[in-house]
């Protein structure tokens, strides 16, 4: 069943630009052309508009101007936390804990830094993707640098109780990092209440351009510069400031803030919609991640006896835009290393699916994707050799089809 016009449910990966963002870049292409280091009328012109933005993405987490600081995107800001923390303390503090479903952008800065002698502790997490709090107090050790680990999850949409981690570190006197480049624009965010020291942004998840992100440094927070040149942005970050980028990153943080909560609850009603009918028409299928403590838009699925990427491939020949939750789509034969720690066995974290929805979806849309996703499932599996011995055989599948989503809600609420 072909849809007559393109579903787009992979916000997770990036979101269509705001119509009122891309007027505001263009408007201050034509107007703000200026360098904002420059001393004459112009150039004041355009500093004064850098700072007003950067005013409206500070108070948009209850933070002071001085502390935020723009760079190019979520993975800049990541690098930039971590490694400006770690190279501080180089020879002196040589250890750094992060999570093992940490995003590339953190968990490859590790790796890099571990090829300059660092000691890199990896936490484990359960089976929904959480970080204890515990297991993070016994890894810090007297050299601990730095501490990174996610808000919320960008595969499985697992959200960290990161108010208790970063009390954590804050007890033992380290630094505590925080990715929240997928909770920005789903979840509030207030960095006094949370008592984080760093914390990541990237614009292209709440209705910016990609190239925009934002590193919060609390005042008094000392970590090297990532970019050496000019004096820019108080001398931390070099580079001509990308001020279109950085006037349509604030009116994004803006316009996704404004209801916040109203959007929230439409999205988890969906979302809610989304699994129910998912999990109740399609056998030996999984839910991964906590169901009580997710994303409002986020689902993620596994599927007995299919492969992902065919599964990807099929829906989008049916006009369906989602994301898998294996790395094969980007050239890899490993699953997500995600699913992996939350202990799927490769068979099954093969053939995943993230559906990451946004408020324009309804529950016609909704149907219509779960009966494709049915059709499309069964014939991957009338396909596959393992589906085949299963029915042959009568194997025991390791997703039972009595599994339902309302057991793990259950056990979770």
């Amino acid at each position: 069943m072909a849809i007559t016009s393109r579903v787009y449910l992979d916000n997770a990966a990036t979101t269509p630009v705001h119509a009122e963002v891309i007027d505001e870049i263009t408007s201050v292409m034509r107007e703000y052309y200026g360098n904002p280091s420059s001393i004459y009328t112009e150039g004041q012109k355009s500093k004064e508009l850098l700072e007003r933005s950067r005013d409206i993405v500070a108070s948009s987490i209850n933070a002071e101007g001085r502390e935020i600081f723009f760079t190019a995107s979520g993975t800049e800001s990541d690098n930039w936390a971590i490694k400006g923390a770690a190279l501080r303390y180089f020879g002196q503090k040589m250890h750094i804990i992060t999570s093992r479903i940490e995003h590339h952008a953190v968990l490859h800065t590790c790796e890099s830094l571990a090829k300059l002698g660092y000691d890199i502790t990896y936490l484990p997490v359960d089976e929904d993707g959480i970080v204890s709090p515990e297991a993070l107090a016994a890894a810090i050790r007297p050299d601990t640098a730095i501490v990174s680990i996610m808000m919320a999850n960008n595969e499985i949409g697992t959200i960290q109780p990161i108010k208790e981690l970063a009390s954590v570190c804050r007890e033992k006197k380290v630094l505590f990092h925080t990715d929240a480049v997928q909770a920005a624009g789903s979840l509030p965010i207030d960095i006094i209440d949370l008592g984080v020291d760093m914390l990541s942004l990237s614009g292209h998840k709440f209705g910016a351009p990609k190239g925009i992100g934002a590193l919060y440094i609390r005042k008094g927070v000392r970590i090297n510069n990532f970019m050496d040149g000019g004096g820019q942005e108080r001398n931390r970050r070099a580079g001509t400031e990308n001020l279109p980028y950085i006037a349509g990153f604030a009116k994004a943080i803006t316009i996704s803030m404004a209801d916040l909560q109203i959007k929230a609850d439409k999205l988890t009603q969906l979302r809610n919609e989304l699994i129910e009918k998912v999990m109740n028409t399609i056998p030996h299928t999984r839910l991964n991640g906590s169901y009580e403590h997710r994303l409002p838009g986020n689902a993620n699925f596994s599927f007995e006896f299919i492969e992902g990427e065919s599964l990807l491939l099929m829906l989008d020949h049916m006009g369906f835009a989602c994301s898998s939750g294996s790395a094969c789509t980007s050239g890899s034969l490993d699953p997500s290393h995600v699913l992996l720690s939350i202990g799927l066995p490769h068979e099954i974290a093969h053939g995943s699916l993230r559906v990451s929805i946004g408020t324009s979806l309804t529950s016609e849309i909704i149907d219509q994707f779960v009966v494709s996703l049915e059709q499309i499932v069964m014939r991957l599996r009338q396909m596959s050799p393992l589906y085949e011995d299963f029915i042959k055989n009568k194997t025991t599948p390791i997703i039972p089809c009595t599994k339902c989503y309302k057991e793990q809600i259950m056990k979770e609420v």
